[in-house]
């Protein structure tokens, strides 16, 4: 290799790695802005069948092109969307499947980022990929001591108040 292309190789190398790193701040900033959780204890009720089926098309649709999975993002995400990790215990599966099949999933769950990152719309995929997305994300739960510990703090956020759990009944 001769001395100019050594110079422009470590040019281009450089120039990758300063990419990436803005890029990463940037992302990390919209996130903490936006109050994205960068990943929580779940685990996966599915079975290795469905957790192969659902890990192709998570690929395929490019989900993880915005999404992160198993508290892993893209490296070269630039949308700050919201980790799915125990998204099973927030939402079932008919409502997943009613999201995905949404000709406008904002009229369902609006998002609260910036207009540019809106859920796309997966009607048009199959129905059984629909099926088998829903139920995969369904089957992502949380530890309850881990929900109940969200629901203090968005509570305390939202409202400024101290949040008591409701006492069970005798």
């Amino acid at each position: 290799m001769k001395k100019g292309e050594k110079g422009i190789l470590l040019a281009i190398v450089v120039s990758a790695v300063a990419f990436l790193a803005i890029n990463n701040y940037r992302v990390n900033r919209d996130q903490a802005a936006s109050g994205v959780d960068r990943g929580i204890p779940f685990y996966s009720t599915a079975s290795k069948e469905l957790q192969n089926k659902a890990s192709d098309l998570y690929k395929q649709l490019d989900c993880r092109d915005c999404h992160s999975l198993w508290g892993v993002r893209n490296p070269m995400q630039s949308v700050p969307a919201p980790s799915l990790d125990g998204i099973g215990s927030l939402k079932d599966e008919a409502w997943l499947f009613d999201y995905l099949s949404a000709e406008d999933p904002q009229s369902i769950l609006p998002s609260r980022l910036k207009q540019e990152y809106q859920m796309p719309s997966y009607a048009a995929i199959p129905l059984e990929d629909r099926k088998i997305l829903a139920a995969y994300l369904a089957s992502l739960k949380v530890k309850d001591w881990y929900l109940e510990e969200a629901k203090k703090a968005e509570f305390e956020k939202l409202t400024g108040e101290e949040y008591l759990p409701n006492e069970p009944e005798k």
